[in-house]
């Protein structure tokens, strides 16, 4: 895909944030914000992985079925925040389920995996920076699962070649 305007944007603020954190770091912004970052790991597909999660999980907070989360009056912000995760993870135990139903007159149906795959399926065009070379394409295949569209990253590997290719 050509290059916009948007990634170039999003590259550059990706690029400003991973400069900034610790070594063996990747960034993935979209839309003029950071929406993932991975950081000090032993590998650098780790760290792709890592802040990939954290954009599946910007991405589907903004899932009509989160944003629409009907709770008690009166909830505070911070609980309605971890109930949504709860709520997209799905993965509480019988105790944190009682707990989280308490926060709803109306408890919801929870989404299917179908449902969340559908919806990450959506995310497109996102950037990613990293503070140092893509040692192996394996990288840049992991990076397509979390909607990467752009990267950008130094260069300098024996291994540039096969990642060039892998990201073109």
């Amino acid at each position: 895909a050509p290059i916009t305007e948007d990634a170039v944007r999003d590259l550059v603020i990706a690029s400003i944030a991973v400069k900034y954190t610790q070594s063996n770091s990747v960034c993935y912004a979209l839309d003029g914000q950071v929406v993932g970052v991975g950081a000090g790991q032993q590998s650098r597909v780790d760290c792709v992985k890592l802040a990939g999660r954290k954009v599946n999980m910007w991405h589907q907070r903004r899932n009509p079925k989160v944003s629409g989360l009907k709770f008690k009056a009166g909830t505070k912000k911070v609980d309605r925040t971890n109930a949504k995760v709860a709520y997209i993870e799905d993965d509480m135990t019988a105790a944190e389920r009682v707990g989280w139903e308490a926060l709803f007159d109306d408890v919801p149906a929870m989404m299917t995996s179908e449902e969340r795959s559908t919806w990450q399926a959506g995310l497109k065009g996102v950037a990613l920076s990293s503070d140092a070379f893509f040692p192996f394409r394996d990288n840049i295949d992991t990076a397509t699962k979390y909607g990467v569209g752009f990267i950008v990253q130094p260069g300098g590997s024996v291994q540039d070649e096969p990642v060039t290719k892998a990201c073109n």
